[in-house]
Protein backbone atom coordinates (compact mmCIF):
# COMPACT_ATOMS: atom_id res chain seq x y z
CA UNK A 1 0.00 0.00 0.00
CA UNK A 2 1.48 3.29 -0.93
CA UNK A 3 1.49 5.96 2.35
CA UNK A 4 0.28 9.27 0.91
CA UNK A 5 1.71 11.64 2.72
CA UNK A 6 0.62 15.66 3.03
CA UNK A 7 2.86 17.97 0.77
CA UNK A 8 5.17 20.18 2.56
CA UNK A 9 5.10 23.36 3.78
CA UNK A 10 7.46 26.22 2.12
CA UNK A 11 9.21 28.15 4.16
CA UNK A 12 7.11 30.95 2.04
CA UNK A 13 3.83 29.85 2.79
CA UNK A 14 4.68 29.59 6.85
CA UNK A 15 6.18 33.18 6.58
CA UNK A 16 2.78 34.13 4.98
CA UNK A 17 0.89 32.58 7.43
CA UNK A 18 2.67 34.69 9.94
CA UNK A 19 1.46 38.23 8.15
CA UNK A 20 -1.70 40.13 9.30
CA UNK A 21 -4.67 38.88 7.80
CA UNK A 22 -5.76 41.54 5.89
CA UNK A 23 -9.24 40.39 4.95
CA UNK A 24 -11.19 42.42 6.62
CA UNK A 25 -9.50 45.35 4.86
CA UNK A 26 -10.50 44.11 1.54
CA UNK A 27 -14.52 43.33 2.14
CA UNK A 28 -15.40 45.96 4.37
CA UNK A 29 -14.95 49.98 2.81
CA UNK A 30 -16.20 51.42 5.84
CA UNK A 31 -13.43 49.26 7.87
CA UNK A 32 -10.77 50.91 5.86
CA UNK A 33 -11.68 54.38 6.08
CA UNK A 34 -12.13 53.62 10.55
CA UNK A 35 -8.79 52.46 10.50
CA UNK A 36 -6.99 55.23 8.45
CA UNK A 37 -8.97 58.07 10.43
CA UNK A 38 -7.97 56.16 13.26
CA UNK A 39 -4.29 55.93 12.24
CA UNK A 40 -4.19 59.32 12.17
CA UNK A 41 -5.62 60.76 15.72
CA UNK A 42 -3.63 57.74 17.08
CA UNK A 43 -0.38 59.65 15.85
CA UNK A 44 -1.55 63.16 16.65
CA UNK A 45 -2.80 61.67 20.11
CA UNK A 46 0.39 60.51 20.92
CA UNK A 47 1.85 64.24 20.65
CA UNK A 48 -0.42 65.75 23.22
CA UNK A 49 0.48 62.71 25.40
CA UNK A 50 3.96 63.35 25.50
CA UNK A 51 3.53 66.80 25.89
CA UNK A 52 1.38 67.52 28.42
CA UNK A 53 3.62 65.36 31.65
CA UNK A 54 6.50 66.82 30.04
CA UNK A 55 5.31 70.36 30.40
CA UNK A 56 4.00 69.10 33.69
CA UNK A 57 7.67 68.00 34.52
CA UNK A 58 8.88 71.74 33.45
CA UNK A 59 6.42 73.63 35.33
CA UNK A 60 6.61 71.77 38.86
CA UNK A 61 9.44 69.53 38.60
CA UNK A 62 7.35 66.87 40.45
CA UNK A 63 6.63 63.78 39.84
CA UNK A 64 3.34 63.58 42.30
CA UNK A 65 2.48 66.51 39.67
CA UNK A 66 3.03 64.42 36.90
CA UNK A 67 1.00 61.57 38.04
CA UNK A 68 -1.42 63.42 39.51
CA UNK A 69 -2.87 63.54 35.90
CA UNK A 70 -4.02 60.25 36.08
CA UNK A 71 -6.03 61.38 39.20
CA UNK A 72 -7.98 63.80 37.59
CA UNK A 73 -8.78 61.43 34.74
CA UNK A 74 -10.25 58.74 36.30
CA UNK A 75 -13.74 60.11 37.76
CA UNK A 76 -14.49 61.16 34.38
CA UNK A 77 -13.44 57.76 32.60
CA UNK A 78 -15.64 55.91 34.77
CA UNK A 79 -18.68 58.17 34.65
CA UNK A 80 -18.68 58.82 31.06
CA UNK A 81 -17.54 55.43 29.62
CA UNK A 82 -20.12 53.87 31.49
CA UNK A 83 -22.70 56.81 30.11
CA UNK A 84 -21.17 56.10 26.71
CA UNK A 85 -21.75 52.75 26.23
CA UNK A 86 -25.44 52.88 27.20
CA UNK A 87 -25.72 56.14 24.45
CA UNK A 88 -23.60 53.44 21.89
CA UNK A 89 -26.65 51.21 22.40
CA UNK A 90 -29.15 54.28 22.15
CA UNK A 91 -27.76 56.38 19.67
CA UNK A 92 -26.02 56.42 16.41
CA UNK A 93 -22.90 55.68 16.72
CA UNK A 94 -21.26 57.29 13.79
CA UNK A 95 -22.60 60.19 15.07
CA UNK A 96 -21.29 60.17 18.62
CA UNK A 97 -17.76 59.28 17.21
CA UNK A 98 -18.21 62.67 15.05
CA UNK A 99 -19.17 64.68 18.22
CA UNK A 100 -16.62 63.19 20.38
CA UNK A 101 -14.17 63.73 17.55
CA UNK A 102 -14.74 67.20 17.17
CA UNK A 103 -14.87 67.94 21.01
CA UNK A 104 -11.31 66.58 21.31
CA UNK A 105 -10.08 68.49 18.53
CA UNK A 106 -11.17 71.78 20.61
CA UNK A 107 -9.61 70.24 23.59
CA UNK A 108 -5.95 70.33 22.07
CA UNK A 109 -6.72 74.20 20.85
CA UNK A 110 -7.03 75.21 24.21
CA UNK A 111 -4.06 73.61 25.23
CA UNK A 112 -2.25 74.90 22.52
CA UNK A 113 -3.79 78.71 23.68
CA UNK A 114 -2.62 77.75 26.90
CA UNK A 115 0.88 77.06 25.63
CA UNK A 116 1.27 80.49 23.63
CA UNK A 117 0.75 82.09 26.67
CA UNK A 118 3.90 84.27 28.24
CA UNK A 119 3.07 82.15 31.56
CA UNK A 120 1.53 78.92 30.66
CA UNK A 121 -0.95 78.14 33.51
CA UNK A 122 -0.85 74.68 35.28
CA UNK A 123 -4.79 74.23 35.91
CA UNK A 124 -5.77 74.18 32.62
CA UNK A 125 -3.52 70.91 32.00
CA UNK A 126 -5.62 69.21 34.45
CA UNK A 127 -8.85 70.58 33.22
CA UNK A 128 -8.12 69.64 29.51
CA UNK A 129 -6.61 66.08 31.35
CA UNK A 130 -10.34 65.65 32.53
CA UNK A 131 -12.34 66.88 29.46
CA UNK A 132 -10.11 64.46 27.14
CA UNK A 133 -10.69 61.44 29.51
CA UNK A 134 -14.47 62.57 29.24
CA UNK A 135 -15.12 62.76 25.89
CA UNK A 136 -13.07 59.66 25.13
CA UNK A 137 -15.46 57.70 27.59
CA UNK A 138 -17.70 59.23 25.44
CA UNK A 139 -16.39 57.90 21.84
CA UNK A 140 -14.25 54.55 22.65
CA UNK A 141 -17.46 52.64 23.23
CA UNK A 142 -19.26 53.43 20.09
CA UNK A 143 -15.66 52.84 17.91
CA UNK A 144 -15.52 49.30 19.66
CA UNK A 145 -19.40 48.44 19.06
CA UNK A 146 -19.41 49.48 15.56
CA UNK A 147 -16.63 47.53 14.70
CA UNK A 148 -18.67 44.08 14.74
CA UNK A 149 -21.32 45.64 12.23
CA UNK A 150 -19.05 46.15 9.56
CA UNK A 151 -16.98 42.93 9.86
CA UNK A 152 -17.52 39.34 9.34
CA UNK A 153 -17.91 37.15 12.71
CA UNK A 154 -14.99 35.41 11.43
CA UNK A 155 -13.07 38.23 10.74
CA UNK A 156 -13.06 39.97 14.13
CA UNK A 157 -10.06 38.72 14.92
CA UNK A 158 -7.79 39.79 12.41
CA UNK A 159 -9.87 43.12 12.62
CA UNK A 160 -8.55 43.65 15.88
CA UNK A 161 -4.97 42.61 15.09
CA UNK A 162 -4.78 46.08 12.41
CA UNK A 163 -6.33 47.67 14.20
CA UNK A 164 -4.31 47.44 17.46
CA UNK A 165 -1.07 47.06 14.53
CA UNK A 166 -2.53 50.70 13.43
CA UNK A 167 -2.17 52.07 17.31
CA UNK A 168 1.27 51.04 17.42
CA UNK A 169 2.16 52.61 14.24
CA UNK A 170 1.03 55.47 15.75
CA UNK A 171 2.44 54.75 19.13
CA UNK A 172 6.00 54.65 17.53
CA UNK A 173 5.90 57.53 15.02
CA UNK A 174 3.98 60.14 17.59
CA UNK A 175 5.96 59.81 20.63
CA UNK A 176 9.14 59.74 17.94
CA UNK A 177 8.30 62.58 16.25
CA UNK A 178 7.04 64.26 19.61
CA UNK A 179 10.74 64.14 20.95
CA UNK A 180 12.31 65.99 17.17
CA UNK A 181 8.97 68.32 17.59
CA UNK A 182 9.59 69.53 21.47
CA UNK A 183 12.73 69.85 20.93
CA UNK A 184 13.52 71.65 18.21
CA UNK A 185 10.21 73.39 17.37
CA UNK A 186 8.64 73.88 21.35
CA UNK A 187 5.39 72.60 22.68
CA UNK A 188 2.97 74.70 20.82
CA UNK A 189 4.01 72.58 17.59
CA UNK A 190 3.22 69.14 18.93
CA UNK A 191 -0.33 70.85 20.03
CA UNK A 192 -1.13 72.08 16.36
CA UNK A 193 -0.27 69.19 14.75
CA UNK A 194 -2.50 67.20 16.99
CA UNK A 195 -5.25 69.82 16.50
CA UNK A 196 -4.48 68.59 12.27
CA UNK A 197 -4.77 65.34 12.90
CA UNK A 198 -8.45 65.32 14.67
CA UNK A 199 -9.53 67.89 11.61
CA UNK A 200 -8.00 65.14 8.84
CA UNK A 201 -9.96 62.26 11.25
CA UNK A 202 -13.41 64.45 10.86
CA UNK A 203 -13.23 64.33 7.19
CA UNK A 204 -12.61 60.71 6.98
CA UNK A 205 -15.19 59.72 9.40
CA UNK A 206 -17.81 61.88 7.69
CA UNK A 207 -18.14 59.10 5.05
CA UNK A 208 -19.16 56.31 7.31
CA UNK A 209 -22.00 54.42 6.19
CA UNK A 210 -25.03 55.17 9.36
CA UNK A 211 -24.77 52.72 12.07
CA UNK A 212 -28.36 53.48 14.01
CA UNK A 213 -29.44 51.74 16.86
CA UNK A 214 -31.76 48.69 17.00
CA UNK A 215 -35.24 49.49 16.16
CA UNK A 216 -36.03 48.65 19.82
CA UNK A 217 -33.37 50.17 21.48
CA UNK A 218 -34.35 51.96 25.26
CA UNK A 219 -33.32 55.04 26.05
CA UNK A 220 -29.81 56.12 27.96
CA UNK A 221 -30.39 54.92 31.70
CA UNK A 222 -29.05 53.86 34.84
CA UNK A 223 -31.14 50.68 34.35
CA UNK A 224 -29.96 49.80 31.17
CA UNK A 225 -26.14 50.41 32.07
CA UNK A 226 -27.01 47.96 35.29
CA UNK A 227 -28.13 45.21 33.06
CA UNK A 228 -25.10 45.79 31.31
CA UNK A 229 -22.82 45.33 34.38
CA UNK A 230 -25.17 42.50 35.57
CA UNK A 231 -24.18 39.74 32.36
CA UNK A 232 -20.51 41.12 32.39
CA UNK A 233 -21.04 39.46 36.16
CA UNK A 234 -22.76 36.46 34.86
CA UNK A 235 -19.58 35.86 32.63
CA UNK A 236 -16.87 35.09 34.89
CA UNK A 237 -14.33 34.28 32.02
CA UNK A 238 -15.38 38.12 31.01
CA UNK A 239 -14.84 39.39 34.03
CA UNK A 240 -11.15 37.50 34.36
CA UNK A 241 -10.21 39.20 31.66
CA UNK A 242 -11.38 42.78 32.96
CA UNK A 243 -9.76 42.50 36.66
CA UNK A 244 -6.56 41.15 34.79
CA UNK A 245 -5.56 43.93 32.63
CA UNK A 246 -7.02 46.05 35.32
CA UNK A 247 -4.30 44.34 37.71
CA UNK A 248 -1.40 44.80 35.16
CA UNK A 249 -2.12 48.32 34.31
CA UNK A 250 -1.97 49.29 37.90
CA UNK A 251 0.75 48.04 38.99
CA UNK A 252 2.63 47.66 36.16
CA UNK A 253 2.06 50.89 33.82
CA UNK A 254 5.27 53.90 35.09
CA UNK A 255 4.84 55.97 31.80
CA UNK A 256 4.11 58.99 33.75
CA UNK A 257 7.32 58.84 35.41
CA UNK A 258 9.31 57.63 31.90
CA UNK A 259 10.66 61.51 32.18
CA UNK A 260 12.36 60.83 35.69
CA UNK A 261 13.42 57.81 34.91
CA UNK A 262 14.75 59.09 31.82
CA UNK A 263 17.17 61.59 33.96
CA UNK A 264 18.27 58.68 36.50
CA UNK A 265 19.61 57.07 33.06
CA UNK A 266 21.47 59.71 32.13
CA UNK A 267 19.44 59.79 28.46
CA UNK A 268 17.09 62.63 28.26
CA UNK A 269 17.64 62.11 24.64
CA UNK A 270 16.05 58.53 24.88
CA UNK A 271 12.71 59.86 26.36
CA UNK A 272 10.76 59.31 22.90
CA UNK A 273 12.42 56.08 22.78
CA UNK A 274 11.37 55.01 26.30
CA UNK A 275 7.66 55.80 25.08
CA UNK A 276 7.90 54.31 22.38
CA UNK A 277 9.53 51.12 22.95
CA UNK A 278 6.51 49.18 24.09
CA UNK A 279 5.00 50.43 20.83
CA UNK A 280 8.03 48.87 18.48
CA UNK A 281 7.21 45.36 20.56
CA UNK A 282 3.52 45.74 20.16
CA UNK A 283 4.00 46.38 16.00
CA UNK A 284 6.04 43.24 15.99
CA UNK A 285 3.27 40.98 17.47
CA UNK A 286 0.83 42.50 15.14
CA UNK A 287 2.69 42.25 11.86
CA UNK A 288 3.09 38.68 13.23
CA UNK A 289 -0.31 38.14 13.94
CA UNK A 290 -1.46 35.49 11.68
CA UNK A 291 -1.37 32.97 14.17
CA UNK A 292 -3.97 34.46 16.31
CA UNK A 293 -6.51 33.60 14.21
CA UNK A 294 -5.43 29.57 14.97
CA UNK A 295 -5.34 29.84 18.66
CA UNK A 296 -8.63 28.97 20.54
CA UNK A 297 -7.48 29.20 24.30
CA UNK A 298 -8.11 32.78 24.42
CA UNK A 299 -7.81 32.78 28.67
CA UNK A 300 -5.11 31.41 28.68
CA UNK A 301 -3.44 33.61 26.36
CA UNK A 302 -4.49 36.70 28.28
CA UNK A 303 -3.27 35.13 31.67
CA UNK A 304 0.14 34.23 30.39
CA UNK A 305 1.26 37.54 28.59
CA UNK A 306 -0.32 40.03 31.11
CA UNK A 307 2.49 38.15 33.37
CA UNK A 308 4.93 38.30 30.81
CA UNK A 309 4.32 41.81 30.61
CA UNK A 310 4.94 42.27 34.65
CA UNK A 311 8.24 40.86 34.45
CA UNK A 312 9.53 42.60 31.70
CA UNK A 313 9.00 45.93 33.24
CA UNK A 314 10.07 44.46 36.61
CA UNK A 315 13.54 43.72 34.75
CA UNK A 316 13.49 47.42 32.84
CA UNK A 317 13.27 48.68 36.67
CA UNK A 318 16.44 46.85 37.54
CA UNK A 319 18.67 47.64 34.46
CA UNK A 320 20.79 51.11 33.90
CA UNK A 321 21.92 50.48 30.46
CA UNK A 322 19.39 52.40 28.39
CA UNK A 323 19.21 49.68 25.31
CA UNK A 324 18.88 47.32 27.75
CA UNK A 325 16.09 48.92 29.27
CA UNK A 326 14.47 49.85 25.82
CA UNK A 327 14.79 46.49 24.71
CA UNK A 328 12.28 45.09 27.39
CA UNK A 329 10.23 47.74 27.87
CA UNK A 330 9.77 46.22 23.97
CA UNK A 331 9.49 43.16 25.19
CA UNK A 332 6.59 44.11 27.64
CA UNK A 333 4.57 46.32 24.62
CA UNK A 334 4.33 43.18 22.78
CA UNK A 335 3.35 40.85 25.66
CA UNK A 336 0.51 43.32 26.59
CA UNK A 337 -0.49 43.19 22.67
CA UNK A 338 -0.64 39.83 22.83
CA UNK A 339 -3.43 39.88 26.16
CA UNK A 340 -5.17 42.27 24.39
CA UNK A 341 -5.73 40.52 21.19
CA UNK A 342 -7.32 37.69 23.05
CA UNK A 343 -9.11 39.96 25.34
CA UNK A 344 -10.54 41.82 22.38
CA UNK A 345 -11.41 38.60 20.55
CA UNK A 346 -13.31 36.83 23.49
CA UNK A 347 -15.23 40.46 23.78
CA UNK A 348 -16.22 40.76 19.90
CA UNK A 349 -16.94 37.05 19.63
CA UNK A 350 -19.32 36.72 22.33
CA UNK A 351 -21.00 39.70 23.04
CA UNK A 352 -24.79 40.07 22.07
CA UNK A 353 -24.88 43.50 19.78
CA UNK A 354 -27.65 44.95 21.80
CA UNK A 355 -25.69 44.88 24.49
CA UNK A 356 -22.19 45.86 23.00
CA UNK A 357 -22.19 49.53 23.70
CA UNK A 358 -22.80 48.79 27.34
CA UNK A 359 -20.04 45.94 27.73
CA UNK A 360 -17.85 48.49 25.79
CA UNK A 361 -18.00 51.01 28.27
CA UNK A 362 -17.19 48.21 30.97
CA UNK A 363 -14.18 47.26 28.75
CA UNK A 364 -13.13 50.87 27.99
CA UNK A 365 -12.83 51.30 32.28
CA UNK A 366 -10.74 47.94 32.82
CA UNK A 367 -8.29 48.98 29.91
CA UNK A 368 -8.32 52.56 30.37
CA UNK A 369 -9.06 52.88 34.66
CA UNK A 370 -5.70 50.27 35.39
CA UNK A 371 -3.33 52.69 33.81
CA UNK A 372 -4.65 55.65 35.26
CA UNK A 373 -4.64 54.39 38.98
CA UNK A 374 -0.99 53.36 37.49
CA UNK A 375 0.23 56.76 36.80
CA UNK A 376 -0.99 57.69 40.22
CA UNK A 377 0.58 54.75 41.71
CA UNK A 378 4.15 54.67 39.60
CA UNK A 379 4.20 58.47 40.81
CA UNK A 380 3.56 58.47 44.23
CA UNK A 381 5.93 55.30 45.03
CA UNK A 382 8.49 57.55 42.98
CA UNK A 383 8.02 59.97 45.77
CA UNK A 384 8.01 58.19 48.50
CA UNK A 385 11.14 55.83 47.17
CA UNK A 386 12.93 56.42 43.75
CA UNK A 387 11.78 56.04 40.25
CA UNK A 388 13.88 52.51 39.31
CA UNK A 389 12.09 50.99 42.46
CA UNK A 390 8.27 52.28 41.33
CA UNK A 391 9.09 50.77 38.10
CA UNK A 392 10.50 47.13 39.29
CA UNK A 393 8.30 46.69 42.71
CA UNK A 394 5.47 47.34 40.13
CA UNK A 395 6.04 44.57 37.91
CA UNK A 396 6.55 42.07 40.31
CA UNK A 397 3.74 42.55 42.03
CA UNK A 398 1.61 42.83 38.26
CA UNK A 399 3.04 39.22 37.97
CA UNK A 400 2.04 38.06 41.55
CA UNK A 401 -1.72 39.53 40.99
CA UNK A 402 -2.23 38.29 37.76
CA UNK A 403 -0.90 34.57 38.83
CA UNK A 404 -3.48 35.01 41.74
CA UNK A 405 -6.39 35.92 39.89
CA UNK A 406 -5.85 32.86 36.91
CA UNK A 407 -6.15 30.70 40.29
CA UNK A 408 -9.16 32.30 41.40
CA UNK A 409 -10.95 32.00 37.77
CA UNK A 410 -11.01 28.99 36.47
CA UNK A 411 -13.41 29.71 33.97
CA UNK A 412 -10.97 31.94 32.22
CA UNK A 413 -8.48 29.48 32.04
CA UNK A 414 -10.74 26.67 30.44
CA UNK A 415 -12.29 29.25 28.11
CA UNK A 416 -12.29 27.87 24.35
CA UNK A 417 -13.73 30.15 21.58
CA UNK A 418 -14.54 26.68 19.97
CA UNK A 419 -17.16 25.40 22.60
CA UNK A 420 -18.12 28.71 24.13
CA UNK A 421 -21.72 28.36 24.11
CA UNK A 422 -22.06 32.36 23.76
CA UNK A 423 -19.59 32.20 21.11
CA UNK A 424 -21.22 29.30 19.09
CA UNK A 425 -24.09 31.47 19.27
CA UNK A 426 -22.89 34.80 18.53
CA UNK A 427 -21.69 32.83 15.43
CA UNK A 428 -24.75 31.08 14.49
CA UNK A 429 -26.81 34.46 14.74
CA UNK A 430 -24.12 36.46 12.41
CA UNK A 431 -24.17 33.73 9.89
CA UNK A 432 -28.08 33.92 9.91
CA UNK A 433 -28.01 37.55 9.04
CA UNK A 434 -25.79 36.75 6.57
CA UNK A 435 -28.14 34.34 4.73
CA UNK A 436 -30.90 37.03 4.98
CA UNK A 437 -28.94 39.42 3.85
Amino acid sequence: MTEHHPPPVSRTSRLRALLPDLSPWHSSPDFRRMWIAGLVTVFGGFLTFIAVPLQLKELTGSTLAVGAVGAVELVPLIVFGLYGGALADALDRRKLILWTEAGLGFLSGMLLLNTLLPHPMIWPLYVVAALVSALTGLQRPALQAIVPRIVPHEQLPAAIALNSMRWQIGAIAGPSLAGVVIAFAGLPWAYFLDIVSFAVSLALTVGLAPSPASHDAEKPSLRGILEGARYAWSRKELLGTYAVDMAAMFFAYPTAIFPFLADDLDATWALGLMYAAGAVGSLVVSLTSGWVSRVHRHGRMVVLAAAAWGLAMAVAGWLHNIWLVLLFLAVAGGSDMVSGLFRSAMWDQTIPDELRGRLAGIELLSYSVGPQLGQVRAGGMAALTNVRASVWTGGLACVASVGLLALSLPKLMSYDERTDEHALRMRAKRAEVAEAA
